[in-house]
Formats: structure tokens, sequence, C-alpha cells
């Protein structure tokens, strides 16, 4: 899929094809995801023979911890400078371009590609700790960012409606406009609270 350059859109590489595979739409976020957790969570129950019960503990630890994970990497590598000359850059690519173009539609989403290598990378990371429970865990960490990549295009670019989407609006829009350096929960401002950033 291409989507050529706008000005809410800017181009970021020289490369105009390689710049135009840049823009992600927000549906491909559930297109790719949901099959791959649906798969996850099946691989666990049917070929590891795992209990349905204990698959569901499993995707709910992981669940919950990716509301961690979500708030961890916007708070320290979404908002690291590295003291380089290359840092302004890398920061701009990772996240600075959101910041700088918030109203870029196809830039607020991760491309399924990135996301699938950081996929694999905690995959490896949890199998020494959950051996076969990784399948299921994994399956409530991807669960957990596709909501947390569906709330974050929602309230940047939806109608938003309700009290609870409406006040995770107001937290992140602070977030952008008035407190960078805090509230960085995008789906839930659980972490902020403990962590007390949420102020």
């Amino acid at each position: 899929m291409f989507f050529p350059a706008t000005p809410e859109s800017p181009q970021m590489f020289e490369n105009k094809f390689l710049d135009g595979f840049s823009r992600v739409p927000w549906y491909l976020v559930p297109l790719v995801w949901v099959p791959a957790l649906a798969a996850s969570f099946t691989y666990g129950l049917l070929a590891l023979e795992l209990s349905v019960l204990g698959s569901l503990a499993a995707a709910g630890g992981g669940l919950f911890v990716w509301t961690f994970s979500e708030y961890w990497l916007h708070r320290t590598l979404f908002h690291w400078v590295p003291k380089a000359s290359w840092g302004p850059r890398f920061h701009f690519f990772l996240h600075g371009v959101h910041h700088d173009y918030i109203n870029d539609r196809y830039r607020l989403v991760m491309p399924p590609a990135a996301a699938a290598v950081l996929a694999l990378m905690f995959y490896a990371l949890w199998w020494p700790l959950l051996g076969p429970l990784t399948f299921p865990f994994m399956a409530g960490k991807i669960v957990g960012y596709i909501a947390y990549d569906m709330t974050h295009y929602y309230i940047h670019h939806g109608q938003v409606k309700g009290t609870w989407f409406k006040k995770l609006r107001a937290h992140h829009m602070n977030h952008h406009h008035n407190k960078v350096e805090r509230k960085f929960g995008v789906s839930s401002t659980l972490w902020d609270h403990v962590f007390r950033t949420y102020t």
C-alpha cells in the first residue's frame, strides 16, 4: 500500500518509494494482528495442549504486562534522544514525527513489519520464563497492543464519545501540548498514577 507525502504527512526518506511505505493506515493493525493473536492462542491450546483456564490466565497476564510495556516504552525509548550527531534524527523517525506532525493519520500506528520484529523479540524474551505459556501470554499482549494503537488513532482522529475516551483524549493531548515529559499512558493512565506522572 502506497501513500504519497502531503502537508500533514511530510516526506521522511529521500527515496519516495520507501517513504510511501512509511505510512500505515489504521486498519492494517487489526487486519494483521487479530489473526496473529488468534493463531498464538490457538497454537497453545491445540499444538501444545495447554488448558483453557491456564491459557486465559496467561493471556490476562500478557494484557496486564502490555499496559506497563506501553507506558515504559513511551516514557523511555520513544522520548529518548541519544547524545550523538544522529540522536535527533533517530528520535524524529521513532516518535518525534508524531509530535511534530500531530495530524498525520498515516504515521500514528506502527508499521506491521516493525511491530512483528518487536513481537518476535518479546516471544524470545518470555519463552525462558513461561515456556509454552508464552503463546497465550503473547496473545494477551497483542490484544493490548491492538487496543493501544486503535485507542491512539481514535483519540487523535475520531469523534470521541464517552466519558472514559474523553478523559483519555484530554490526558494524551495534554502530553502533546503541555506536558511532554509526563502523561505517557495512551490506552490507560494506570502507570502514570503508579509512577506519579499523571499530573
